[in-house]
Order: C-alpha cells, then sequence, then structure tokens
C-alpha cells in the first residue's frame, strides 16, 4: 500500500496531524498498536477532557532546547483556533480555571471530533496494527525534489507492509503504561541519529524521604494553598498541594515537579497570603503560642505535625528572634526534598524526548532526515497541568500536517 502520509500514533497529535493533512488532498495512513484511538484522551480531565487552554504561550512550556522554539507552531494554531472546531462540532464547553477549557459531558467527544474530521478528510485508520520494522528508502537522484511523491519510507507492520513519502511520529511519551505506552519514538529517533533528550516523568507527584513520611505521612487527603517551585529560575506555581500516604500531589506540586530534578529541593510557601514573620512579632508582643498564630491560617492537622519538629510549646516572647526567623522561613520557604517520585503511572506527561534542536520548528521536520517528523509528546515539549499540552499536540499536529 503506498500513501502520502504515514502518522504513527493514533492520539491527540497524530490524529490531528492526519486531519490537518489529509484536508490538504493528502492519502494519509494513521497506525495505532492499541486496539483503539486516543487512549490518554479518553482519560483526560477526569473524563472531560481539558482540551486547551485560552492562555497558551511559550512560556507555559518546559524543554532544554531553545524556549522560543514552539513559537511558531502555537502562532499557527492557537486555543483559539480549536475551540472553534469544538463549537463547529456542538460540544458543550466551560472554563474551569485559570483559561482551563473542559467538556460539559465527555472526554468522548474530543475523540468523536477527532475521527469525525479525519473520516472526513478521507484518512485511513488502522488500530492493532503493531510496527515490526522502519525503513528509509534510497530513492535515485533525479527523482528526490520537493515535488516529487515517490515513498522514502516503509514501514513493516502486524497488518502489512505500507510505503510513503513523509513519516509523522506521534507514538507519545512513557507515561500511563497501562494505556499502551512504549520508547518507540525515542528508538525510532536514535536510530536515524537524533538526539534524545533524556525522558523523565513530568505533572507527577513526589514522593517523602522516610523521615518526612514519619512526621507527615498521616496528613493523607490534607489539602493547603501554597506557592511551589523546583529552583530560582522556575516558575512559581500557586496552587493547592495534596498530602497522600507517601508524599506531596496536588496542581502546585505537579506543576513544579516538571521542573524537578532528582536530588533537588521543592521549595514551599504554605502561607501564601501572609507575611510570617510580621504575625510572629505581633503575636510575640501578646505572649501568644505558635499554635495560636497558625490555627486561623492552616489545617489543625497540619499544625499539630508541624509543631513536633519546628513549634516549641511555649510564648514566642521567650524565643530568641533568630528562632523565630527559622520559624518563619520554615513556613515561607519550606525546603521540602523529595526522596522520589510516583513515577511514569502515575505522572501525566513525559519531559524530555526528541531534542528541538534536532526539528524545524515550522514544519517538526528532522534537520537531518528529510521526510521524517516528530510530533506531541515525543518532543522535547512539556506543557504545565491545564490544557497546555493538548494545546502542543494540536499545534505541532497542525504544522507537520501542513507541510508533509
Amino acid at each position: 500500500m503506498h500513501v502520502d502520509v504515514i502518522v504513527i500514533g493514533g492520539g491527540a497529535a497524530g490524529l490531528f496531524c492526519a486531519r490537518t493533512a489529509g484536508l490538504r488532498g493528502r492519502q494519509v495512513l494513521v497506525l495505532e498498536r492499541n486496539p483503539r484511538l486516543g487512549n490518554k484522551i479518553l482519560i483526560s480531565g477526569g473524563g472531560r477532557c481539558n482540551f486547551t487552554n485560552v492562555g497558551a504561550t511559550a512560556a507555559n512550556y518546559v524543554t532544554q532546547g531553545s524556549p522560543h522554539f514552539v513559537k511558531s507552531a502555537l502562532a499557527r494554531y492557537t486555543p483559539q483556533d480549536f475551540l472553534a472546531l469544538v463549537e463547529r462540532h456542538g460540544i458543550a464547553w466551560h472554563e474551569k480555571k485559570l483559561g482551563q477549557l473542559f467538556c460539559d459531558q465527555s472526554s468522548k467527544q474530543i475523540l468523536q471530533l477527532l475521527e469525525d474530521e479525519c473520516a472526513d478528510a478521507q484518512v485511513q485508520i488502522k488500530v492493532g496494527s503493531i510496527i515490526t520494522n522502519v525503513e528509509r528508502l534510497a530513492a535515485p537522484e533525479a527523482s528526490e525534489t520537493p515535488e516529487s511523491r515517490d515513498p522514502r519510507w516503509r514501514v513493516s507492520t502486524s497488518q502489512g507492509e505500507f510505503r510513503a513519502r513523509s513519516l509523522v511520529v506521534a507514538s507519545g511519551g512513557l507515561s500511563f503504561p497501562k494505556l499502551g505506552a512504549t520508547p518507540f519514538g525515542y528508538e525510532l529517533a536514535q536510530r536515524f541519529g537524533l538526539q534524545v533528550i533524556n525522558p523523565r516523568p513530568g505533572l507527577v507527584p513526589l514522593t517523602f524521604s522516610s523521615a518526612d513520611l514519619a512526621q507527615f505521612g498521616e496528613l493523607s487527603g490534607l489539602s493547603v494553598e501554597c506557592l511551589a517551585s523546583s529552583h530560582d529560575d522556575a516558575p512559581t506555581f500557586r496552587e493547592n498541594l495534596l498530602f497522600t500516604h507517601r508524599g506531596l500531589s496536588g496542581p502546585a506540586i505537579l506543576q513544579a515537579s516538571s521542573y524537578w530534578k532528582a536530588g533537588e529541593s521543592v521549595r514551599l510557601n504554605l502561607v501564601p497570603n501572609h507575611s510570617v514573620r510580621d504575625l510572629l512579632d505581633s503575636a510575640r508582643r501578646g505572649g501568644r503560642e505558635l499554635k495560636s498564630v497558625l490555627r486561623p491560617l492552616l489545617p489543625e492537622r497540619f499544625i499539630v505535625a508541624w509543631s513536633k519538629s519546628h513549634a516549641p510549646s511555649r510564648p514566642l516572647g521567650q524565643l530568641p528572634q533568630k528562632e523565630l526567623e527559622a520559624l518563619a522561613q520554615s513556613l515561607e520557604a519550606w525546603e521540602f526534598k523529595p526522596g522520589g517520585d510516583e513515577g511514569y503511572p502515575k505522572a501525566e506527561v513525559t519531559v524530555g524526548g526528541v531534542a528541538t534542536a534536532e526539528l524545524s520548528s515550522k514544519t517538526l521536520e528532522s534537520r537531518r532526515v528529510p521526510g521524517l517528523h516528530f510530533i506531541g509528546e515525543v518532543v522535547d515539549v512539556t506543557g504545565w497541568l491545564g490544557g497546555y499540552n493538548f494545546q502542543w499536540a494540536w499545534a505541532s499536529g497542525h504544522a507537520a500536517g501542513s507541510f508533509v
């Protein structure tokens, strides 16, 4: 079978790329290894799919390459563009918070949108298609012109052999292995000489050290608003953190985790609405204890656990200034050093992937291997929590689909 474009991966980026290329008159074949399309789409957003974020900019993405890499694709396919498509399909939506857009009903509606768009674009889709080999064909020099449609690629699968002029890899990352995630895309990139930034879990809960587990493990289920940052150069996120039986989770921690690396600390301000130093100075003059100062600000269960190691049970007026400053520091800049993270089974995305320096920001095509494109999560571009990763899927899929 000979087509213009083969897309490997039937997720958000792959289907959107296929649809975009198909609407340009390209013959497109999507190969998906799972028995059904869009597994991650279906579970996203608690089953309602946080399908974009209206405020998406380059600042909302993590990459070890140039921070400008995502600008071209994001500018050419915006959140408003995808929202218009959602509305054209009659899907009711709402903004939850911070620009996050969700379906009113079900994630299934976004997958159905993509399937309908692909059908309209006459895209062929084969599910349950296990790829056994990818080979670049040696085309005669005379036919190797921009206008040529001679096949460059041969893809062998469990459902037969297929040839295409362009090959788009949208195989995703390593998060949610139970949904069929594999390192296929990284291995293919390395096989053709492209650099791959070492993948690691992103938007992932962080685990306690043994000492912190002993102190805070009993707080499982407790939520506290905070400011979280993994290091001085990383963004600070104001969201809730959630104590779990193994560590810390919640939006603030998930966001910071994409910037965090093993061995580093995460800085947490647990009282973001107040100056603890000012409160302690005032309470000191009144002869109060720390627990009474904190009760209006933090949950009682947290105060009890925190006080065991940080809060002496005597009036603040009896404490030297240095000790008061240390108490304030412990709440305003808690240097939480995780024991690790919960790994890919609990990670929403993968940080790392095919290096952006290897790809054209305009077409997502390999600079080394003509006709080979990488899009979506397989690329070293990771969005923040809140619809940004879906917007990268749409934008990168559109960018590649506009040129293949």
